[in-house]
């Protein structure tokens, strides 16, 4: 069994068993994910919603400006 593995039961033996102590927490800090998930979306959220919020109401401050510039600039204009 590797180290790794090994790590891994002891992680899952503590979390069925219990609280995790201080240094089995470091224990598991050294495990890497298995998986990583990444999604590419084509259109930006924060941007969508952003402008349903400004359709609905004015906003008292300016913090998505800059944003919303940066993102109507790198988006053509036919997607819109």
């Amino acid at each position: 069994m590797s180290q790794s593995e090994e790590l891994e039961r002891q992680l899952s033996e503590l979390l069925t068993e219990g609280e995790i102590r201080e240094n089995e927490a470091k224990k598991r800090e050294r495990l890497s994910p298995k998986y990583e998930v990444r999604v590419q979306t084509h259109i930006d959220p924060i941007v969508e919603e952003t402008r349903k919020y400004r359709s609905m109401a004015r906003e008292l401050d300016d913090r998505y400006d800059e944003y919303m510039s940066k993102a109507d600039k790198s988006k053509p204009s036919d997607q819109r």
